[in-house]
């Protein structure tokens, strides 16, 4: 974009609003720069600068209280506008006044009133708006089930935020669709969010519940990419499966050392490799990471592939992965026992974790050892006696454990939550469910990792260099005090939780407590999410001024372009990423995380959701533990602490007695029985009903 004619507009639209035609002519501009306007307005306009209002006339946007931005809508229907700039609030959004915007559209919102509900003070306003126009669709496309009246065709959303049932014209050939089938949908019409959309049907996908459409239903709901380009393939096929030894002649030696991989046991592509030495007054710690910028060079076809896709995405039952298998599984790959190029990081840490030494080198490895997490685990739960890799395993956590140690102590929060690992028979069915611990096999990766993402973050930034970084604002107040209330409504009780002493307080009282979980994730909730800029603002939730994302380039484009930036820096490139386009590159790679994020976690909770169904349709009677987490008049919430799941068990379903609440205490009680309930308590449940649908599961006592 011409930044002198941004500027030009900008000062125009500073005395009063103008159309495309009255700003040309007022700039008087050259045949060249006609054709570029309107890319330009677009571009200020997607970037919240400007705004359009009637007559297609275009206006500053602070002139007009109006906000530009992504829409994110909840369960509730209501929503927030994100607002890309640094430390400032979203604006919230009633499901009423969202238009007909959908969850991920960028939009234009008036700011319509600054609200002071009563119980909060009149320091911290709610900023509200309505959204009044649709700048870009994030998605055309609608998957859901096909479900027939006695008049019409509609679809069913699969996204339970899309609230309104899709008018579809009849199934025509060559689409073959019927009552029952999964499919896609192109949304047509929608002009009032009190008509119902029209749409027509453009893929079906298959019967729901045979196998293989869920994870159909959700690649297509989030538009992931499948197949590479045929242009992009072309590229992997001259890349050498071995490391080229003239490369590895220019390259720090590394090879003698005993390096290793602590990884998931599925994993295939290793982005990470660690040794560690003890010194006289602490360690040595080398960390080493995949060199992708040697194979995957700025401007070529899978550098441009990596870009669109942002990330990786990891589904239950597949990768789909940002980079071709050739250099993701392999030359890319830490693999054990064969050479690697890599990026490694040299820091010199003594014992009260200080970082007194840093040191950036391109360097050729060999992997010694590949571990799992479950065999580091075991390592460390015996004494070393001796053994190199025992030894190694045992000096690494000794440092990770003293750098963990010393980012709490300097006001970092644990916000980690178990993950829950679903395992798979051949046809896709879940057969097993495994809760996974951030345990101190995973802590000491996670040390080691955060470790090179600062120190590399705070070198660009102490140079100067152009680079992404990762960021995470510190939260608003205003949501900080909504989620007091939440938490005093659950009986946990929060000081001023802007100080961050206070949340670390409130997070360590939660430890093991049953309401733990909700807690913590409505704590996440009020947070800013975390996402990439060009602006080194730090991390609020790691408490660190200098943070940026270095250690998974296979999987994270915005490593790759740190690995470039770093490069530069070091002397060992002249061009490096370009400043211009950094903003951009940031806005998209945090919008693909995004959306990485949700099809994950939807693909966990709805093979989740069918392992339980087949409870119900086997009848199997197996019981489960469950923590009672709320209590109603309609029965009582449980979680089921080994699942990570929560459900209802109804009050019909407590049979032999009638059960009354007792709201005030927090517990169901038995006229004749005096059976009690209380919230906290552990009982066994069975399933009872599966909702795939509203994704919901109701229990019944065991």
């Amino acid at each position: 974009m011409p930044s002198s004619l941004k500027k030009d507009i900008l000062k125009l639209l500073a005395k009063r609003p103008l159309d495309k035609a009255e700003i040309t002519e007022a700039l008087r501009l050259e045949p060249g720069l006609r054709a570029k306007l309107l890319g330009v307005l677009r571009d200020m306009e997607l970037a919240g600068e400007i705004a359009r209002i009637r007559k297609d006339r275009f206006i500053l946007a602070k002139d007009a209280d109006l906000f530009t931005g992504v829409i994110q809508f909840h369960a509730s229907g209501a929503a927030h506008v994100l607002n890309e700039t640094a430390g400032g609030p979203d604006l919230y959004i009633s499901a009423e006044n969202s238009f007909t915007a959908m969850h991920g559209d960028v939009v234009v919102a008036r700011v319509a009133t600054e609200r002071v509900p009563a119980w909060r003070p009149a320091t911290t306003p709610r900023r509200e708006g309505r959204v009044i126009r649709i700048l870009t669709r994030a998605n055309a496309t609608i998957v859901g089930t096909l479900q027939k009246s006695k008049n019409f065709f509609y679809l069913v959303a699969d996204d339970p935020r899309f609230v309104h049932n899709l008018y579809l014209q009849p199934p025509e050939p060559p689409i073959v669709a019927e009552v029952g089938d999964k499919v896609v949908a192109h949304l047509d019409s929608w002009t009032s969010r009190h008509v119902n959309p029209e749409g027509h049907i453009v893929e079906v996908l298959g019967k729901v519940g045979a196998p293989g459409v869920d994870m159909l239903s959700i690649i297509r709901k989030h538009n992931l990419p499948v197949e590479f380009p045929a242009d992009v393939l072309r590229e992997t096929v001259d890349v050498s499966p071995e490391v080229d030894p003239r490369e590895a002649a220019k390259r720090e030696d590394l090879r003698g050392r005993f390096i290793f991989t602590i990884d998931p046991d599925d994993a295939k592509d290793f982005d990470d490799a660690i040794d560690v030495e003890p010194t006289a007054d602490g360690w040595r710690l080398g960390i080493h990471i995949a060199d992708v910028s040697q194979y995957v060079k700025p401007r070529s076809a899978l550098d441009r592939e990596a870009r669109v896709r942002g990330n990786s995405v990891y589904l239950v039952d597949r990768v789909i992965p940002m980079l071709p298998e050739t250099l993701s599984n392999g030359i890319c790959s830490l693999k054990p026992g064969v050479d690697r190029l890599a990026f490694s990081v040299f820091a010199e840490v003594n014992r009260l974790g200080k970082v007194h030494g840093v040191r950036f080198a391109k360097t050729v490895i060999r992997s010694a050892v590949r571990l799992t997490y479950r065999q580091a685990f075991d390592i460390l739960n015996l004494p070393a006696r001796g053994d190199t890799l025992a030894e190694a395993v045992h000096t690494a956590w000794e440092a990770a454990s003293v750098l963990r140690k010393k980012r709490f102590a300097a006001g970092s929060l644990d916000l980690d939550f178990p993950e829950l690992k679903v395992r798979l028979d051949e046809s896709g069915r879940p057969i097993r469910l495994e809760r996974v611990e951030n345990d101190i096999s995973h802590q000491l990766i996670e040390e080691m990792m955060l470790l090179a993402n600062e120190l590399v973050g705070r070198e660009l930034k102490l140079r100067r260099e152009p680079a992404i970084y990762r960021i995470h604002e510190k939260p608003d107040a205003e949501k900080l005090l909504e989620f007091r209330e939440f938490a005093s409504g659950q009986g946990v009780r929060a000081g001023d939780l802007t100080n961050r002493a206070e949340l670390q307080s409130l997070l360590v009282g939660l430890r093991g407590q049953p309401h733990e979980s909700a807690v913590k994730v409505a704590l996440l909730k009020s947070l800013k999410r975390a996402r990439y800029s060009p602006d080194p603002v730090g991390h609020y939730g790691l408490a660190k001024a200098d943070y940026t994302h270095f250690t998974s380039p296979i999987r994270r484009y915005s490593d790759l372009i740190v690995h470039r930036a770093l490069e530069r820096l070091l002397g060992l490139t002249k061009s490096g990423p370009d400043s211009r386009a950094l903003a951009a590159v940031a806005e998209h790679i945090s919008t693909t995380e995004r959306t990485a994020s949700d099809a994950e976690r939807e693909s966990v909770r709805l093979k989740k959701l069918e392992f339980f169904q087949l409870q119900v349709a086997e009848r199997t009677g197996q019981t489960f533990r469950a923590t009672i987490m709320d209590v109603r008049n309609f029965g009582m919430f449980v979680e089921l602490p080994e699942f990570l799941l929560s459900g209802l068990v109804h009050i019909s379903s407590l049979g032999g007695d009638f059960f009354v609440a007792d709201l005030a205490k927090g517990r169901l009680v038995g006229r004749a029985t005096r059976k009690v309930y209380r919230v906290g308590d552990e009982i066994e449940v069975i399933v009872a009903k599966v909702d795939m649908f509203k994704q919901q599961v109701d229990f019944a006592i065991g």
